[in-house]
């Protein structure tokens, strides 16, 4: 068994998307970043690479390769999983926490599980995403940006 941690975090900005675990959320700023700048999927990445000593999600995609730019985080994950596939590791499960004041995540949690859950090849209650605020106290909490953070535990299966 293993266990990784991963953390991302991405600035607030007008005229960009909000991409959240691969679900598009209305709201009228967006995530700056080279790829669809979706924190919670960058920092499962993450805490997948780091569970079984791959690297790092920058290693991997580096922000210097017009490969990624605009990719769909989705995709990034899928790479990772078939990574970790090649390796012969199996996921056990995902706990991860997306930290914004705004909008409310509530009603997408359900879409972020079912799509990290898909593309990892595992079930949903493998995969857990929650959501909180700061209370207003913080980057996240005065709008500038959002983070998200992973724990994963995974296992070989050789």
């Amino acid at each position: 068994m293993r266990i990784g941690t991963g953390y991302d975090v991405h600035r607030l900005v007008e005229g960009r998307r909000l991409v959240l675990g691969g679900v598009d959320i209305p709201h009228p700023l967006g995530l700056l970043g080279h790829s669809d700048a979706d924190v919670l999927i960058h920092a499962i990445c993450d805490a997948l690479l780091g569970a079984a000593a791959l690297g790092d999600i920058g290693q991997h995609f580096p922000d210097t390769s017009a490969k990624f730019k605009n990719i769909d985080s989705l995709i990034l994950l899928q790479m990772v999983s078939q990574l970790l596939h090649d390796y012969e590791f199996s996921v056990i499960n995902i706990d991860s926490t997306i930290v914004a004041e705004q909008p409310k995540l509530a009603p997408y949690i359900t879409a972020m599980t079912a799509n990290i859950a898909r593309i990892m090849g595992i079930q949903p209650n493998q995969v857990s995403v929650k959501a909180t605020t700061t209370e207003g106290l913080g980057f996240e909490g005065r709008q500038e940006g959002i983070s998200a953070q992973a724990v994963v535990l995974i296992e070989n299966k050789i």
